[in-house]
């Protein structure tokens, strides 16, 4: 008797395409997180702290390249990551078929 009568589909199939498309989601969520903290850490660590004194070859605005990341572009990198991670999170809720 684990046939489903004719016209009905299996509700446990129904559950376990929605637990894998909610994995799917979630694991693009996470993969996208991840590169944009990894673009912030390279920015804020890395051109702000490690490269500091190559970078202070350059100027930008009047200051050294490596002083400006250290200040202030870390900071402007990250608004800017945020404003790419609506844009990529709509892109993909869309996608997924999860919009509000």
């Amino acid at each position: 008797m684990d046939e489903n009568p004719p016209g009905q589909e299996n509700p446990a199939e129904d559950v376990s395409e929605e637990t894998a498309e909610t994995g799917a989601y979630w694991k693009a969520n996470l993969k996208l997180v991840g590169w944009l903290m990894a673009i912030w850490f390279v920015v804020s660590f890395g051109f702000g702290i490690l490269l500091r004194e190559w970078l202070d070859q350059f100027m930008l605005g009047g200051y050294p390249l490596g002083f400006w990341f250290a200040q202030q572009g870390s900071i402007y990198v990250f608004i800017l990551l945020i404003f790419y991670y609506v844009f990529a999170m709509r892109r993909l809720d869309r996608k997924f078929d999860v919009e509000d």
